[in-house]
């Protein structure tokens, strides 16, 4: 259970969030949308204990951010990236070798250990990205548009990626997203969030049980991106 409690954020002269109050469920999945500016990543960063803020925030202590940047270090390779926050933990090399094999695998980077940043596509680079922020079994994943800056069929084939490593990892997981469809695909609860002062306008459960190609071609898929999106209008 994360639970965010008269959440409220000014910077200097610029009122950033005015009170967010909002419980998510261990193991849900729920994305943050809402206009350019309104505080969706401000909130996200609240959440990670990056930002200060008056409020309260409850959640478990085990927890890793995925950020828009892959944020990978250059001069390390696919191997070491992924050992990296093992290394802080001081887990034990054979350990750290032995998971990193098993994250690499799910994310279907086996075969690139070698291989540095430089040398990987944009999807390649996010699969990274999250599998070193799963290997170490969070309580909870924050996702701060990662899939921004990828061409829209890998984005839509890291959805499916992303959704499946929920699916068994069970960890709960915060998106924020400016994609809409993105947000209905993933999610248990859509919240909208409104402009500057952001606050909650609307939170939205999404029915679905399967996620797939079928669904992305259904009206009631269709139907709830629609009705998202007016209400982000509105």
């Amino acid at each position: 259970m994360i639970d965010i409690s008269g959440v409220t954020k000014h910077f200097d002269d610029v009122h950033a969030l005015a009170e967010i109050n909002l419980d998510i469920g261990t193991g849900e999945f729920v994305s943050i949308v809402g206009p350019s500016g309104c505080g969706k990543s401000t909130l996200l960063r609240i959440i990670a204990g990056l930002v200060s803020t008056h409020g309260r925030v409850v959640k478990p202590d085990k927890g890793a951010f995925v950020f828009q940047d892959s944020a990978l270090l250059p001069w390390r390779n696919v191997q070491k990236n992924i050992e990296l926050l093992m290394e802080l933990e001081l887990i034990p090399k054979a350990e750290r070798v032995e998971k990193a094999r098993s994250a690499l695998s799910q994310v279907g980077l086996t075969g690139f250990e070698k291989n540095y940043p430089h040398q990987l596509s944009g999807g390649m680079k996010m699969r990274l990205s999250l599998a070193r922020s799963l290997v170490l079994n969070p309580d909870y994943l924050l996702m701060d548009e990662p899939l921004s800056a990828v061409d829209e069929l890998t984005r839509e084939v890291l959805q499916e990626e992303i959704y499946a490593l929920w699916k068994k990892d069970k960890f709960t997981a915060i998106l924020v997203t400016h994609n809409v469809p993105e947000a209905v695909y993933l999610s248990n609860r859509v919240v909208i969030m409104s402009p500057r002062p952001g606050s909650i306008t609307h939170i939205v459960d999404i029915p679905f049980k399967n996620r797939n190609q079928k669904l992305r071609s259904s009206n009631k898929y269709h139907k709830l991106i629609n009705d998202i999106s007016g209400k982000l209008r509105s």
